[in-house]
């Protein structure tokens, strides 16, 4: 337990960042959650999940693949909080898409994490046989091992793909967004279909100089805000889930004071000039890396 934090649940509670965003089932999702992308080292991230709900986080964003499932168990575990008052997410790698294969690594997931059902659990990529990755999770939700299913990296023709195949709509989509690659298009199209946006990599992944950008300094100046703060508040002002990644108590913390201010109509629109259309990470439509990420390796 960290030394100089507040250790009571009831302290903790009082501090909870509530503001939700409610999916197409009616299950609430945090609209602010931490990221935990590739942050391998135990006691770093044992550490920064701790601060962050300490801090009033509810909603922690893992996968597979990033190889940190049981370390966000475990502190999870160590702060001792209801497992309801957590909203986790997972999601289900390239290479074990399938039927048989997506309900095993599942139960591996939930298995690492230390729980017996998940708030959320995606596709991470629309590599191949991912409809039937999404009837073993449609069987697992109506199970109710899962609360809420969604996909990530998805376009718009694989979500129509997805929903000509399938019972249940995607609740929720995780991409790549932020102001210079807003995703207007594609968030439109979930908006129309009642899928949630929800938006990784939401500061541009360090990739390019935004935090420095003119018009989101500032804005930061006229809100007494940082650059990163200004464009966390432009996600939740578009409707859009957030999971800013940082193992940094005071950018944890930076992260989180959001809620007390609003962008006017002007400002977002001044942010929507900054559009370049610039994606920084993978393409989802990349399919030499989709099919060989499906490959299991030896």
């Amino acid at each position: 337990m960290l030394s100089n934090e507040p250790k009571g649940v009831k302290n903790l509670m009082e501090k909870a960042l509530t503001q939700s965003i409610t999916l197409a089932n009616g299950v609430k999702i945090p609209q602010l959650g931490l990221g935990v992308f590739l942050v391998k080292e135990e006691n770093e991230l044992i550490q920064a999940v701790m601060t962050a709900v300490l801090d009033g986080y509810r909603h922690v964003d893992t996968a597979m693949i990033y190889g940190n499932e049981q370390y966000v168990g475990e502190a999870l575990k160590g702060l001792e909080i209801p497992r309801e008052e957590i909203f986790i997410t997972s999601k289900v790698w390239n290479y074990d898409h399938g039927y048989e294969e997506t309900k095993a690594a599942f139960q591996a997931s939930i298995d690492r994490l230390g729980v017996d059902y998940l708030d959320l659990y995606l596709i991470h990529w629309a590599s191949p046989h991912y409809i039937e990755t999404w009837k073993a999770m449609e069987e697992l939700y109506n199970e109710g091992k899962i609360k809420a299913i969604g996909v990530s990296n998805f376009q718009i023709h694989h979500l129509e793909d997805l929903m000509a195949h399938s019972t249940i709509t995607p609740m929720i989509n995780q991409i790549e967004t932020h102001p210079e690659f807003p995703q207007n298009e594609l968030h439109d199209f979930m908006k129309k279909h009642g899928i949630v946006h929800e938006a990784w990599g939401p500061l541009g992944q360090g990739k390019n100089d935004l935090l420095n950008n003119p018009v989101l300094v500032k804005l930061g100046e006229k809100y007494n805000k940082t650059a990163a703060q200004i464009i966390l508040r432009w996600h939740l002002e578009r409707g859009v889930v957030v999971i800013p990644k940082s193992v940094t108590p005071h950018r944890i913390r930076e992260n989180a004071a959001i809620f007390d201010f609003s962008l006017t109509k002007e400002d977002m629109a001044e942010i929507a000039t900054l559009n370049t259309g610039t994606r920084y990470a993978k393409d989802p439509d990349d399919e030499a890396f989709l099919l060989e990420s499906s490959i299991r390796p030896n």
